[in-house]
């Protein structure tokens, strides 16, 4: 709860621990959540390369940017969520099903070039491929990350992981209602303009 920069360096340190690859640096933005004294000691003493966004050209990180929805908006929507109990499923979800369904089930295409065709411009994309199949290819990961992963592969269920996320997702809407004192209408899932969010917070 809160972006506090103490917050935000103990999730850093949590999120590198994560992934089966060795980080070479951290490029963020301008957010004073980020630069900060703190990381940048940090990013020192752990020899990694510590790099920011221009000012002013929000588009240095398109690609990040546009993750905010696949990955936040898209699966819990646009209610505030701002409970401890709400806070906790959140992190939960982040930190099991959620992850490991759109690294091992969900295959994302990636542009591999743009050509004029008739005066229009034209994509052309690679084939889809999951996030798990890019990093196997890859060939930076050492054999015995390589086998961990495949096993986990292996042993995991799609359709499984999608109902549990389903399960946490409706949990965490009865939390918001519970906290709404009531049942809300209002469709999670579609952006509240300034008057309803004004609205809602009067009741």
């Amino acid at each position: 709860m809160g972006r506090g920069q103490s917050r935000i360096f103990e999730a850093i340190k949590k999120i590198r621990a994560r992934p089966p690859f060795i980080w070479r640096g951290i490029d963020s933005d301008n957010d004073n959540a980020f630069i900060n004294d703190q990381l940048c000691r940090y990013t020192e003493t752990e020899g990694l390369a510590f790099t920011r966004s221009r000012p002013y050209h929000k588009n240095d990180n398109a690609y990040i940017e546009q993750k905010n929805f696949i990955h936040v908006r898209r699966p819990r929507g646009y209610l505030r969520y701002d409970t401890s109990a709400e806070l906790d499923l959140i992190n939960d979800l982040y930190r099991n099903e959620l992850p490991l369904y759109k690294n091992f089930s969900q295959p994302v295409m990636r542009l591999k070039r743009k050509e004029r065709v008739d005066g229009k411009p034209r994509r052309f994309y690679a084939k889809p491929k999951t996030p798990y199949q890019f990093l196997r290819e890859s060939g930076q990961l050492p054999p015995e990350a390589l086998k961990k992963l495949d096993d986990l592969y292996h042993n995991l269920n799609p359709a499984d992981l999608k109902r549990q996320i389903d399960q946490k997702l409706k949990k965490l809407f009865v939390f918001y209602e519970k906290k709404r004192k009531g049942p809300v209408q209002v469709d999670p899932y579609k952006k509240i303009n300034p008057s309803s969010v004004s609205f809602l917070v009067m009741q």
